[in-house]
């Protein structure tokens, strides 16, 4: 093996270890990490392993037995560029294990959406596009909470972090060039806002399922709150979300509006247990619900099979698909599905547009509004 799939490693498995590494690349310029996760019977994930190195030594940090520190806290903010690949449940550890997000964040695979038509490219084919080196797979899937890791289980740890600071020097230098550095930091500063405001953003899980325009106004109201609840009782118990209640069955709840235990067990889907259990929350969800005043409920969903609705959505995807085209981009970085479905929503309920910000607000926003004014005529 080359030096380059042989990789340096330290482990680490006490807070004062902890401490002394993070003190070794504490005034680089930038800090690679990554984390391996168990995540099958809680809504957590349960932290296994932590990356990060700014070199060709990567430091590994053993979770189970190490505290996290105050400095590596200070590691995770400080002004150097904190370097993740497909980050979302990796801030998820770290802001369940540290109590902080890294920052200033970038992830490379959002870097590789505005390099690229593939937005989700995974680690080891961007390495091998960028460094043509062939990462091994065969740790992937394997069992990191067991002790002692295997040298394959750490050699496979390290090069993750290892090669993640060789892609980035590649793909700034082409951001650079496309002027596009801008863009990648804005989207990443996004992504750390609202992996931030989890709780906030449990009011909009339900704005998730595709079949809304099915549900009256009182009956999505129920499903939102219900939603609601199902995202706060998951969070607190530590609970899969399917484990609780699935999207599904709560739907299916919704569209029965049950009034009592009886109407709720006759729900399909619906188990005895989950009557016994959760029955009482869920129909003090659903009396909110049915008592809501008329002027305070969500406005009803377009049916996205009329032709007002097909013909505005169509629009607004065909400047987005033509914008995309021209930056050689998928479309979905710049607008996705649920995003445009909004946008057509505000324009038939009468709505002011919620203005696109930054980036996105440059590419589209002209666009968008010639659009629909012209498929509203």
């Amino acid at each position: 093996m080359s030096s380059l799939t042989t990789p340096l490693y330290q482990w680490i498995d006490t807070a004062e270890a902890l401490d002394i590494a993070c003190a070794q690349v504490a005034d680089e310029p930038v800090i690679a990490l990554d984390t391996e996760f168990f995540r099958e019977n809680t809504f957590f994930p349960v932290p296994a392993l932590l990356q990060f190195t700014a070199g060709e030594q990567a430091y590994l940090v053993d979770p189970l037995t190490t505290p996290c520190t105050n400095a590596f806290r200070q590691l995770l903010q400080n002004d150097a560029i904190k370097l993740l690949h497909a980050c979302s449940e990796d801030l998820e550890v770290f802001q369940h294990w540290a109590g902080v997000l890294p920052a200033p964040l970038v992830d490379t695979q959002v870097a590789q959406a505005f390099l690229g038509e593939n937005p989700g490219m995974g680690y080891q084919k961007l390495v091998e596009l960028w460094v043509g080196e062939t990462l091994p797979k065969e740790e992937t899937r394997s069992n990191w909470l067991v002790r002692p890791l295997t040298s394959s289980q750490c050699e496979y740890a390290a090069l993750d972090v290892i090669y993640l600071l060789k892609v980035w020097k590649l793909q700034s230098e082409k951001l650079e060039q496309l002027g596009r550095r801008p863009w990648l930091e804005e989207e990443c500063a996004t992504l750390i806002e609202q992996a931030g405001r989890s709780v906030e953003s449990d009011g909009q899980w339900f704005t998730r399922h595709r079949q809304l325009w099915r549900l009256s106004p009182r009956q999505l109201e129920a499903y939102r709150l219900m939603t609601i609840w199902r995202e706060g009782e998951t969070r607190r118990r530590d609970l899969p979300r399917n484990w609780l209640v699935s999207d599904k069955l709560l739907f299916a709840i919704a569209e029965a509006m049950p009034k009592n235990r009886y109407e709720l067990a006759d729900v399909e889907g619906v188990k005895p247990t989950l009557v016994k259990k959760e029955g009482d929350a869920l129909l003090a969800l659903l009396k909110q619900a049915h008592h809501c005043d008329e002027d305070d409920l969500p406005a009803p969903w377009p049916d996205p099979m009329q032709p007002a609705f097909k013909r505005r959505f169509k629009a607004v995807k065909k400047v987005v698909t033509d914008k995309a085209d021209a930056l050689g981009v998928a479309p979905e970085l710049l607008l996705r599905r649920r995003d445009i479905e909004a946008i057509v929503m505000q324009q038939l309920a009468g709505e002011t547009l919620t203005p696109l910000k930054g980036w996105r607000d440059d590419c589209l926003s002209e666009g968008l509004r010639q659009a629909i004014k012209e498929a509203s005529q």
